[in-house]
């Protein structure tokens, strides 16, 4: 296997008629004009998932639903982003309609404090969903 840096590397792959099928019609649907790039970004993903199991630098979104009317939930979610200050980068508030509002919270850190951020804030009370999506650092 060669080793280059910043320059494009060729390399053959065999896979079943099957697999190959199916995997055109999803990078189709996923937009892609080349399986080049569905192949290195399915790479990137796993070498992102990887850094995060294994408590590395990432970065990402944690968003959660709730209930502002719910007793304290409000002052419960944002004592709790205080208490991570250091790993995040930004918050946005949405008003989705009269009950419900959107939190959107960018984060920066480790994988670990990360899920314990997302973790802490969907545990409390009048939160009706919320995902953590986490993606490169960058580095």
């Amino acid at each position: 296997m060669t080793q280059t840096r910043n320059k494009l590397s060729r390399f053959g792959v065999s896979l079943d008629g099957e697999l190959l099928r199916k995997f055109d019609t999803f990078i189709g649907a996923e937009g892609y004009c080349n399986r080049s790039k569905a192949i290195a970004d399915l790479i990137r993903k796993e070498f992102v998932s990887d850094v995060f199991a294994k408590g590395g630098a990432v970065a990402g979104a944690i968003t959660i639903v709730y209930d502002h009317h719910k007793r304290e939930v409000v002052n419960k979610l944002l004592d709790i982003q205080h208490d991570h200050g250091t790993i995040i980068i930004s918050a946005q508030h949405v008003h989705l309609d009269h009950d419900n509002c959107l939190e959107i919270i960018a984060v920066k850190g480790l994988g670990a404090k990360v899920k314990e951020l997302a973790d802490s804030l969907k545990a409390v009370k009048g939160v009706k969903h919320s995902t953590l999506s986490v993606t490169t650092s960058g580095k």
